[in-house]
C-alpha cells in the first residue's frame, strides 16, 4: 500500500508541474514549475530541458544526467541563469560575466571519476540562448557545455518541500 501511494504521488507530481530534485545542484525534494511568461533573466532559477547535442549525449553516457522526460530521455536541469543574449562570458580558472566574477564558479579539470573535463570556450551568449550555473562545486553546467537554447525552458523553479543534506 505504501509503495502504491508513493508511485501515485510521484506520477501526480510529475504530471502536475511538480518535479522531485534528487541532484545536489539545488536542495533535494519537491519543486514546482512556474510558467515563465517573459524572457529568462539573470538570476532566474529554472527547470530546463537540455538540448540533444553531442555534449549532452556524452554527459548522459558519463552519468552526469539522470533519466527523464526531456528529449534524449534525460531529466530537466535545475540551474540559475547567469548570462543572457549579448553578455560576454569569460571562462578561465572561474567564470566572469561582462567582467564581473561569478561566485562559486571555479572549474574542475576532472570529474569525480578522474575523467578530463573540457571547459566551454569564452564568448558572447547568442540570441535565443542562456548561460546556466549552479554553485554546487561538481555541477555540470554551462561552464562545460556552453549556452543552451531558451526554447528548452520549462519554467521557473519554486521550492515546495526541500532540504539540504
Amino acid at each position: 500500500m505504501v509503495a502504491l501511494v508513493a508511485v501515485v504521488t510521484i506520477c501526480t507530481a510529475v504530471t502536475g508541474a511538480y518535479r522531485i530534485n534528487l541532484t545536489p545542484s539545488e536542495p533535494l525534494g519537491l519543486w514546482r514549475i512556474i510558467p515563465l511568461h517573459r524572457p529568462a533573466a539573470v538570476d532566474d532559477l529554472l527547470f530546463i530541458c537540455p538540448p540533444e547535442t553531442a555534449a549532452m549525449r556524452a554527459a548522459r553516457a558519463r552519468g552526469y544526467l539522470r533519466s527523464g522526460s526531456c528529449p534524449g530521455g534525460v531529466a530537466p536541469l535545475i540551474k540559475t541563469v547567469i548570462a543572457v543574449v549579448g553578455q560576454h562570458v569569460e571562462i578561465g580558472v572561474s567564470v566572469s560575466v561582462d567582467g564581473r566574477g561569478v561566485s562559486s564558479s571555479s572549474l574542475a579539470l576532472r570529474d569525480g571519476k578522474g575523467r578530463p573535463l573540457t571547459p566551454f570556450p569564452s564568448g558572447i551568449v547568442p540570441p535565443g540562448y542562456i548561460f546556466l550555473h549552479s554553485a554546487f562545486p561538481s555541477s555540470y553546467d554551462s561552464r562545460y557545455f556552453g549556452p543552451v537554447p531558451a526554447s528548452g525552458i520549462l519554467g521557473l523553479a519554486q521550492e515546495v518541500f526541500t532540504y539540504v543534506p
